[in-house]
């Protein structure tokens, strides 16, 4: 027998829907930590994250009756936890894109590649990187969305996009190598 993944804990989220506070509970169980690891590569921030997710899990919790089963819950969870850290960083004035630095063609010139020995040192650069290079690299890399979906979320071209990343991920690797 098959189970379609759509529909992972369908018995938890139509007893949310219903009202149910014991399987709305289970729900965050489920998914909090995951939700905070999202927001915590966009933020940077423990408390903001802390946050983010506790707003996020309420807006689920109030509009689960949108909830349609066209993606996973936690797919459709993992949205609202990115758009509402998003919103949060554009409320701190913290710009995602800076445009000043925008180039219209990227060189595609040969860089030493990072040794994968040394996870730990990509960690920190990560951790280092301007607050848009790091969001653009973790929408791409991390959380898996193309170049089309991070300029819709993000209301930027494909463009600006894709240079974003190229620059973030030559930032990273010039960051790393200093480390």
């Amino acid at each position: 027998m098959e189970t379609n993944i759509l529909y992972t804990h369908k018995d938890l989220v139509e007893k949310s829907k219903s009202g149910d506070r014991n399987s709305q509970y289970r729900l965050y169980e489920l998914y909090v930590d995951a939700m905070y690891n999202v927001s915590m590569r966009m933020l940077s921030i423990k408390e903001d994250a802390e946050d983010v997710v506790q707003d996020s899990f309420v807006e689920a919790f109030k509009n689960l009756k949108s909830f349609r089963y066209e993606s996973t819950f936690g797919s459709w969870l993992k949205r609202i936890v990115i758009n509402k850290s998003l919103n949060h960083l554009k409320l701190k004035k913290i710009p995602v894109t800076p445009l000043d630095q925008h180039e219209y063609h990227i060189s595609e010139e040969i860089i030493d590649p990072v040794k994968s020995k040394d996870i730990n040192k990509i960690k920190k650069g990560i951790k280092i990187l301007p607050d848009g290079y790091r969001q653009i690299l973790s929408l791409y890399l991390i959380e898996g969305y193309d170049h089309i979906e991070i300029a819709k979320i993000l209301g930027i071209t494909i463009s600006t996009s894709k240079s974003q990343y190229h620059r973030a991920k030559k930032k990273l690797i010039e960051i790393v190598n200093t480390l």
